[in-house]
């Protein structure tokens, strides 16, 4: 499919007929019909820049199409909602990622007010940003589990997680026992918010998964001595390449 880098101007109408003029657009390879006051119904969103002015600067395709790079999967919603309004329920995750693209204000807070947006941005998101350096030890605990993979089915990653000083204090003698293992250890919290260890480990697997990988956990169990389970606070999160 070849692509032409010239930008394509509108035909020569009044303004009624333009608003009406049917438009092709060719979104990630898939196909769409639509009228250019569909595209252009919220003024201050980047769909509608798009489409400013009587002149578009998308390229298009070999046959003529406004050319959009981005998934054709999800703008089928987009282009639903800019119809009739309606609010998708199906992919509103991924829904919610390219009306964050066009910029499409309202769809973007009503999406914000869904129960799967909203229970990731005010309850999943911000319960995380209360875990000291989150997303540094996720990358963290990727970059050992890589390192350690060579001619390996299975990388291994120890995992301290801690909810409260207490608890910090309680597991300091274990984990001063792990020498050896120190530094691939990597420590979560503690942390100030009502959710569980379970559901921070919930969390780390989910947000790993999310970046490709396939990875289990289950509780760390050492040897007798210690003054409380250590199964409490200790993981081991299991990467596995083939």
């Amino acid at each position: 499919m070849s692509i032409s880098s010239e930008p394509k101007s509108f035909p020569k109408q009044n303004v009624n007929s333009l608003q009406t003029q049917i438009v092709d657009l060719n979104v990630g390879g898939e196909i769409f019909t639509t009228t250019l006051s569909t595209l252009k119904k919220h003024p201050g969103s980047k769909l509608a820049e798009m489409f400013a002015g009587g002149q578009s600067k998308l390229r298009t395709d070999s046959k003529g199409r406004y050319f959009i790079d981005r998934p054709g999967t999800y703008f089928k919603y987009i282009l639903e909602y800019l119809r009739s309004n309606q609010v998708p329920n199906q992919c509103v995750q991924e829904v919610y990622k390219e009306a964050l693209f066009y910029d499409i204000e309202p769809l973007i807070k009503q999406l914000e007010d869904s129960p799967p947006i909203f229970g990731e941005l005010v309850a999943r998101k911000q319960f995380l940003a209360r875990v000291p350096s989150y997303t540094e030890n996720i990358e963290l605990m990727i970059r050992i589990a890589r390192a350690e993979a060579v001619a390996a089915r299975q990388s291994n990653v120890m995992v301290c997680a801690v909810k409260t000083e207490e608890d910090l204090a309680r597991c300091q003698d274990t984990f001063n026992s792990l020498d050896t293992y120190k530094k691939s250890v990597v420590r979560f919290g503690p942390w100030n918010a009502s959710p569980s260890i379970s559901d921070l480990l919930d969390c780390i697997k989910m947000d790993i998964e999310a970046k490709g990988y396939q990875i289990t956990f289950q509780a760390y169990t050492m040897e007798k001595g210690f003054r409380f389970r250590s199964s409490d606070f200790f993981y081991k999160f299991a990467f596995t390449w083939w």
